[in-house]
């Protein structure tokens, strides 16, 4: 006999209140291991996530990228994890979430790695981006097996997307997964970082960009030319550039303009000597409206005017990374309107669709045309999550609240259509 739809989210809530202790315990575990990208050496965070998931009864599938493929994207070692649970004829649903994280940096007020619990958050390196949609996910995903094992009418399966490389751009973790042909969902839902239902974000490119020279003894640096002097020409044009950008407002709520930074720069051989070389890495996000391939031909332009001038000296730019911004996938809107209302339900409070003027691995999917939003734990903002900061953390209130939504939305997905009539 089956259950009333009302009957089984009140199983499922029930199932999550009930369980909510062993899920913080969880986060904190996955929080005390570190995954930190660089250096990206993240199997063992794996093998962790895959033990404690089959402790709940879940079948985990390890599947481990090749050490080389790994390395040519910037990580030491990944292996991606997949759960599927299949509750009969019907769609797949994803859900997604990243394990890599940043390094933690300084500042903190504790433990970075101690997943501790303090007024009502939990504190910790990947609290928030995004060990704690390990467990949204995974806890929702158990809070329906045990609906349907009490009679819930459910058709269609739901995987658990576990991937290691959304720090260095996607492409060996979801990017890897679609390649092989590992996974083809129907639709995707992938980690957030505030409480709000996402929808678009931006695009990143990064270049980096040599400057070469002639080295020279520091006696007679008449008989060199120097990449160091060279780069105080390019940096103010690039920084011009820069601020031109803030003309280019994004039409998507969310996301304000493009922008550029100049993150890192190395170069140089000892004191004494006129340096031969220099080279810069720059980060250019890219918003929706935007070619990423015109993006990158106005930016090598702008650092070929600045270096033509300059004699003896020769600027080399190579491509780093080129993430597409993430725009709504054909069929999204009915995902979308469903996330935000049980969102809102579950929150107790209206949650609606926004961009975000930052990059994740659920632009993946919606590049491969499958119906995708981001959705998870968080806060109301990154910022107030500390995220990619000193301090990052979730508040269990919404972590628990954020479970309760995922469930409920995967509910309404896998119900079959004369289900419907008892809601």
């Amino acid at each position: 006999m089956s259950l009333p739809n009302a009957l089984v989210r009140t199983q499922l809530r029930d199932f999550i209140d009930t369980h909510f202790d062993q899920q913080v315990a969880m986060l904190a575990r996955l929080v005390q291991c570190p995954s930190d990208n660089p250096p990206g050496d993240c199997r063992p965070h794996a093998e962790l996530t895959a033990r404690l998931l089959e402790a709940q009864g879940f079948t985990v599938e390890r599947h481990d990228v090749p050490d080389a493929v790994a390395q040519q994207h910037g990580m030491r070692s990944v292996t991606n994890l997949i759960v599927r649970e299949r509750f009969g004829e019907g769609p797949v649903i994803a859900l997604n979430a990243h394990g890599d994280v940043v390094p933690p940096g300084d500042g903190w007020s504790s433990d970075p790695y101690g997943g501790e619990v303090r007024d009502g958050w939990l504190y910790g390196r990947g609290a928030a981006v995004s060990k704690s949609d390990f467990t949204t996910y995974g806890q929702a995903l158990r809070a329906l097996k045990h609906a349907h094992a009490q009679g819930a009418p459910l058709a269609g399966s739901v995987e658990l997307h576990l991937t290691y490389d959304e720090e260095t751009g996607g492409m060996t973790g979801p990017g890897w997964l679609l390649a092989q042909g590992l996974s083809r969902p129907d639709c995707v839902i992938s980690a957030a970082l505030s409480h709000h239902v996402v929808v678009a974000h931006n695009g990143c490119l990064h270049l980096e960009v040599t400057l070469r020279g002639l080295s020279a003894h520091a006696a007679r640096p008449e008989t060199g030319h120097d990449a160091i002097e060279a780069a105080a020409t390019l940096l103010p044009a690039l920084y011009r550039y820069r601020d031109s950008l803030a003309q280019r407002a994004s039409q998507t709520p969310g996301i304000g303009h493009p922008t550029m930074v100049v993150g890192l720069i190395e170069g140089g051989i000892n004191t004494n000597v006129v340096a031969d070389r220099l080279s810069l890495r720059i980060d250019r996000r890219i918003v929706p409206e935007e070619s990423p391939e015109a993006v990158e031909a106005e930016l090598r332009a702008v650092i070929d005017q600045a270096c033509a001038p300059l004699a003896g000296i020769r600027a080399e730019v190579r491509q780093i990374l080129l993430a597409r911004p993430f725009t709504p996938a054909p069929g999204s809107e009915a995902l979308t309107a469903l996330m935000c209302r049980e969102a809102s339900a579950a929150m107790g409070q209206e949650v609606t669709p926004i961009g975000v003027p930052l990059y994740t691995d659920a632009r993946l999917y919606a590049e491969a045309g499958i119906p995708t939003v981001m959705y998870g734990a968080g806060p109301r903002s990154l910022i107030e999550a500390n995220g990619h900061r000193a301090d990052e953390r979730v508040p269990l209130r919404e972590l628990r609240a954020a479970t309760v939504a995922v469930a409920n939305v995967l509910l309404e997905l896998l119900t079959p259509t004369a289900q419907g009539e008892n809601s």
